[in-house]
């Protein structure tokens, strides 16, 4: 299990530490941890995306490709507060046209936790992690005002197809290689990745 700085202490993406971040160090008064995801974690993630998402969560195009196959857990995190699982993003390794990627999501934060950059600290913690493990881009599906900011671009309109029903105009792409977009064309489903670390 990797604990990691969160970005204001960082002096690189995903910088590894020994020990929990002292308070003094915190710009947030809080004990916040950033941990690969394992399986003991995922009562509590369950419980953060059901809160976060509703019943409803499972029936979406994402989570049916999520479906398909296990997510990644060496570039799945969470963040704890004190010891405590407050937030969570998951990575799946999926081929998205001619692009073998990586779809993000769940990515969800406990209200009591909400509005303190974490979930952009996960998500940038997440990507980077995907990119130096060679991903070509990460995908998915969120609204462009706040994911715009943090390296996501619109992908074209209808220019993937997902097992379900999804607004065009929400799915977003972190593209990194110049024909990104070019490739990102056809079908996107779960892929069998021999350097996935299975979350089952």
């Amino acid at each position: 299990m990797l604990l990691l700085r969160p970005l204001a202490a960082a002096r690189s993406p995903a910088s590894l530490v020994s020990s929990p971040v002292p308070r003094s160090m915190n710009m947030l008064k809080h004990d916040l941890v950033y941990l690969t995801e394992d399986a003991s974690h995922d009562a509590a993630i369950e419980h953060i995306n059901e809160e976060a998402f509703g019943p409803g969560r499972h029936v979406r195009a994402a989570a049916r490709i999520r479906e398909q196959g296990p997510h990644d857990l060496s570039l799945s995190f969470i963040c704890t507060d004190d010891g405590e699982t407050i937030a969570s993003v998951r990575m799946t390794p999926v081929l998205a046209g001619g692009v073998k990627g990586h779809l993000l999501g769940p990515l969800a934060v406990r209200p009591s936790h909400k509005n303190r950059g974490i979930g952009r600290e996960l998500l940038r913690i997440a990507c980077a992690a995907a990119k130096r493990k060679g991903s070509e881009a990460v995908v998915l599906v969120g609204d462009p005002p706040y994911y715009g900011p943090l390296g996501f671009e619109k992908v074209a309109w209808n220019a993937l197809t997902f097992p379900g029903p999804v607004d065009p105009a929400r799915v977003l792409v972190m593209p990194f290689a110049a024909d990104t977009h070019e490739r990102l064309k056809g079908v996107i489903a779960w892929r069998c990745d021999e350097g996935v670390t299975p979350s089952v």
